[in-house]
């Protein structure tokens, strides 16, 4: 997948602007341009002194903050500015003087200087030193099969090593970091404010892009058909306000063709009863689109569900996927690392609505142009929402996958294991392949790399665990 980054402020270039104004009378006050990029204002005073002031300005297509701050001093002007996590400083001086015809003539001259340090790639030691329990990982259920592949491959390469994964849970990935019962934990979302606060030395560090389907077991629907959902519809059917297929609502979104095949059957829909990074990101979604979700229920691993009767609560991905095959007419947010298996049991994959009011089915390509639209804005601790990002053919539900991680381990020998086992997820060459993310020899489970910029905030984190 290409990602293309976009960034407020360029690199390194010196501006030389000269700006001529005709003004009417000494004293008067002119504006001179030096681009989208950068505005600079100067007042003449009846002495023939400029004072001189600079704003910068930038437009970005997301939803980045950039943030200036201006000293002025005399006749220089120096601008500093960030934008995710990129500070540029901006350093102008302005003379003016003035004829007996009161035209001014203004030279300035800027310089940008990028502080973005690049990382390098980690390279893996020769040899590791075991350390004398097993390292543990357990958490995301969503992420747990690519864990399983990495745990292999890299006790492969490292055979005195001992690497025991599980699910659980992103809750449960947590909570096991928190309480120094499991050495790495797995999470769909990073952890919020009030939980870093709680725990601060704990890493959030993005290991793959990853994304979440709604399926739906509707036999009369074909398979090579998507039916359209909207977040607003979506909450509407877990809060119980909508309760058959064939409800007005529904049937709305669909085409004249997919809405007569609705039935009136009873809408089945599945939630996660454990404490689940996927309930969070569905959740989001929901919150996203519809303020009354987001009022009465909100976001989080955990949510107090509206009582549906016909609601069932099921634990973990697999739990998600084996309820809505077995279960006619339920409904399910299942994660993209179990969508080659609904599409092996002719489970539907919804179309769902975007922030740019267009519908997208989860597709690699769809995934992608919302990694795409977002990602330059990612801060340096990696906390990020992806979820219902701009983009016309981005897809709504999407996400960094993260370990939880102590910064500070016992022993060097701990640190060191876990510092190769997070560098061998990352690095392109080992656990970013094709082979490991999305590969039909490994189970086609719908990951898509890291940018090569998150990777190297990734790796800047991973480099201070000691």
């Amino acid at each position: 997948m290409n990602f293309t980054k976009k960034t407020g402020i360029g690199t390194p270039a010196v501006i030389a602007i000269v700006i001529v104004v005709a003004i009417v009378a000494a004293g008067a006050a002119y504006v001179a341009s030096s681009g989208a990029a950068k505005t600079t204002t100067a007042t003449v005073t009846a002495t023939s002194t400029a004072v001189s002031t600079s704003t910068a300005t930038a437009t970005k297509t997301t939803s980045s903050v950039i943030t200036s701050t201006i000293t002025q001093s005399g006749t220089t002007a120096t601008v500093v500015s960030t934008l995710g996590g990129t500070t540029s400083v901006i350093t102008s001086t302005t003379t003016a003087t003035s004829t007996a015809s009161t035209t001014i003539v203004s030279t300035t001259t800027a310089t940008s200087v990028s502080t973005q340090t690049t990382i390098a790639q980690p390279v893996l030691p020769a040899t590791l030193t075991a350390t004398s329990s097993p390292i543990s990982q357990a958490g995301s259920s969503l992420l747990y099969p690519l864990f399983e592949l990495w745990a292999a491959n890299f006790t492969q390469k490292y055979s005195n090593i001992q690497l025991n994964t599980a699910a659980g849970g992103s809750g449960a990935g947590l909570s096991g970091v928190e309480g120094n019962t499991i050495n790495i934990g797995a999470s769909d979302p990073y952890m919020t404010a009030a939980q870093s606060n709680a725990y601060p030395g704990i890493l959030n560090i993005p290991v793959a892009v990853s994304s979440q389907a709604v399926n739906y077991n509707l036999p009369m629907i074909p398979a090579t058909d998507h039916l359209n959902m909207t977040g607003n519809v979506l909450a509407g059917i877990y809060n119980g306000t909508i309760t058959t297929w064939n409800a007005a609502p529904i049937k709305a979104l669909q085409s004249a063709s997919i809405a007569a095949l609705l039935p009136s059957s009873t809408i089945v829909p599945l939630h996660r009863s454990d404490s689940s990074g996927d309930t969070n990101l569905f959740t989001t979604y929901l919150s996203d689109t519809s303020p009354d979700w987001a009022a009465k229920y909100g976001a989080g691993n955990t949510v107090a569900w509206a009582s549906v009767p016909s609601a069932q609560g099921e634990s973990g991905n697999s739990g998600m996927l084996t309820a809505c095959d077995q279960t006619e007419y339920s409904i399910a947010y299942i994660g993209v690392s179990y969508q080659a298996q609904a599409t092996a049991d002719s489970l539907g994959n919804a179309a769902l609505q975007n922030l740019a009011g267009n519908y997208v089915v989860l597709t690699t390509t769809t995934v992608g142009a919302a990694v795409n639209a977002q990602y330059a804005a990612t801060p340096p601790n990696e906390k990020i929402t992806l979820i219902y990002g701009p983009g016309a053919n981005s897809y709504p539900i999407v996400n960094f996958e993260y370990v939880l991680v102590n910064q500070v381990q016992p022993n060097t020998t701990l640190a060191a294991d876990i510092q190769a086992i997070l560098e061998y997820a990352t690095l392109p060459q080992y656990g970013q392949q094709a082979y490991f993310l999305n590969s039909p020899a490994t189970g086609s489970l719908g990951f898509l790399p890291l940018p090569n910029s998150i990777a190297q905030l990734s790796w800047a984190q991973i480099e201070s665990i000691t």
